[in-house]
């Protein structure tokens, strides 16, 4: 089930948004920290995460599902957001640098669609950065927040799902350590949890980040070996027969599928044919 843009807004809204939004959005920079002069695209909803990359990339673009529902991104400059069909992207093949995917492959309906129009999109060298729930993470186990709808993945699956797509998973890092809690204490601490829980390794955070490049695979295509025509033998007529059969041989073309034949005569006495005037029967001696 896929959440609603109102519940996603107005969970980036809160306290607890907040500190989610900082932790993860550090670690896609960790992972993706220059983008000048790119063509950055965001699916999903990607608004909380984009504000780095706004000043930074030559163009920033961010396309929202339209059974999710779309609102304005950025606020006072002008709007970068598109309302889409995820299975039918409206840009050119080959025309974004990066693509990050957020609050999106977990909730898909069509996930190998949303895969291959990524990599259809995404230039030679391009990169695609994924962002779903953990699926050993407690976010995951909590419906009241957006990491805990749809599908979860661990790192594992994730990597499979990514290569079986056309993408060589490179990169992968993980956020959201501390518990989906709205303690004000507990938030006071999230760096702290962060900070720990990178020594625990990735089987306790929340989300997983995955970085992936777009492979291309170039298949030369091998000659098509023709096979040689099956010569078929027909029956010869009887010796002494007034007429002649203008058939010799006939060739049968493996490649078409189909006889070829040279047109009989027109002089042919049928009563030589060999079915016709069968031969005396053999008396034994």
């Amino acid at each position: 089930m896929r959440p609603d843009v109102i519940d996603l807004r107005e969970f980036y809204g809160s306290h607890l948004g907040k500190v989610a939004r900082t932790l993860v959005r550090r670690r896609i920079r960790q992972l993706w920290p220059d983008v000048g002069g790119m063509n950055v695209l965001a699916l999903g909803y990607p608004s909380p995460y984009l504000q780095p990359f706004h000043a930074e990339a030559q163009r920033v673009l961010a396309f929202m599902p339209a059974q999710q529902g779309v609102h304005r991104w950025p606020v006072r400059d002008p709007n970068r957001v598109a309302l889409v069909d995820e299975t039918e992207l409206p840009l050119p093949d080959a025309s974004v640098d990066r693509v990050l995917l957020v609050h999106a492959l977990e909730s898909a309906e069509q996930v190998t669609p949303l895969l291959r129009e990524v990599w259809r999109v995404l230039a030679s060298g391009g990169r695609l950065m994924v962002v779903v729930p953990n699926r050993r993470g407690i976010w995951a186990r909590m419906e009241r927040t957006p990491f805990g709808q749809g599908h979860p993945y661990s790192p594992g699956q994730l990597s499979r799902l990514l290569r079986d797509n056309l993408f060589q998973p490179s990169e992968r890092a993980a956020a959201l350590y501390m518990p989906p809690m709205r303690s004000s204490m507990l938030l006071r601490t999230a760096g702290a949890w962060e900070k720990l829980g990178q020594s625990w390794g990735n089987a306790f955070a929340g989300v997983v980040l995955m970085e992936a490049d777009k492979q291309i695979y170039a298949v030369s295509a091998k000659p098509r070996r023709r096979r040689r025509p099956i010569a078929v033998a027909l029956p010869a007529p009887r010796a002494g027969a007034t007429g002649t059969i203008g058939i010799n041989s006939a060739s049968y073309s493996a490649s078409s599928g189909t006889f070829s034949m040279a047109a009989p005569s027109t002089n042919f006495d049928y009563d030589q044919w060999p079915e016709n005037n069968p031969a005396p029967p053999r008396r034994d001696r």
